[in-house]
């Protein structure tokens, strides 16, 4: 299996078919092999109901026009009955793809799965995870946020470089890419599965020496998403663990 997509998923019957649709008709051209896994997290809503009438018993070769039929070959779902966070689904999908290149994307479909393409070069290049980026020159914010959760999300990076410093400008992307080694490597020492699991997964990635390269992508702000106050408390009290496991040796190989 060349490529795994992984969406994790929380109610998101309205957005989720649109998007998998999308994928699918994308990765159905290429010449690879590739595997669409959600990750319902919980979900209250008919998420799961949604994913599995897309799924298909048609072969591989029939993929085109399976998707004009409204169903989707590689497609599986995963459903956790409770919720634990983004974080734990990512994991979950992420260690049980087959794929030796594994991204985790968000269902709002945010960054479409178009921009793999400048992605998959890096690795040729020795990278063993590659990140979008939205703060590096080339990225496009095609919808940008709000200025208060603009102005939290800059507060969020300088808290981030000062205690936990990446080498990244953007570390809460939703759009990541993972070598089968590095995957493998740093999901499973995990430890935090909500605010702050991209910050984590990073750090870990970094501590084991893996090299994380930042692409440029095409972003559009889902106006539906939304980051409370205490939301950016949870994340902070999150990026202080991190900064204990690393203090303590807990990410060591």
């Amino acid at each position: 299996m060349y490529i795994s997509v992984i969406i994790p998923a929380y109610n998101e019957e309205k957005r989720i078919e649109k998007t998998l649709l999308s994928v699918h008709e994308y990765l159905s051209r290429q010449s690879y092999d590739y595997e669409i896994i959600v990750v319902s997290d919980g979900s209250k809503d008919n998420t799961v109901g949604v994913v599995s009438n897309l799924k298909s018993t048609y072969p591989d070769e029939v993929a085109a026009s399976a998707t004009k039929a409204g169903q989707i070959p590689n497609l599986k779902i995963i459903d956790d009955k409770e919720n634990h966070g983004k974080g734990w689904a990512v994991r979950r999908g992420m260690l049980e793809a087959q794929g030796d290149y594994r991204l985790f994307m968000d269902a709002d479909n945010s960054t479409t799965i178009d921009q793999i393409e400048n992605f998959l070069p890096y690795f040729s290049q020795g990278s063993d995870i590659v990140i979008g980026s939205r703060r590096i020159a080339g990225a496009d914010i095609a919808v940008k946020q709000p200025w208060i959760r603009d102005f939290l999300g800059g507060i969020f990076r300088l808290i981030v470089h000062t205690l936990v410093p990446l080498g990244v400008k953007d570390s809460q992307a939703g759009f990541k890419c993972f070598s089968r080694k590095a995957t493998e490597a740093v999901f499973q020492k995990q430890t935090i599965f909500r605010w702050a699991f991209d910050v984590e997964i990073l750090a870990i990635a970094l501590k084991l020496g893996f090299k994380i390269e930042e692409a440029p992508i095409r972003w559009v702000n889902d106006t539906e998403s939304k980051v409370k106050l205490s939301g950016m408390i949870k994340m902070l009290f999150e990026v202080l663990q991190v900064r204990w496991n690393l203090w303590t040796y807990k990410y060591s190989a």
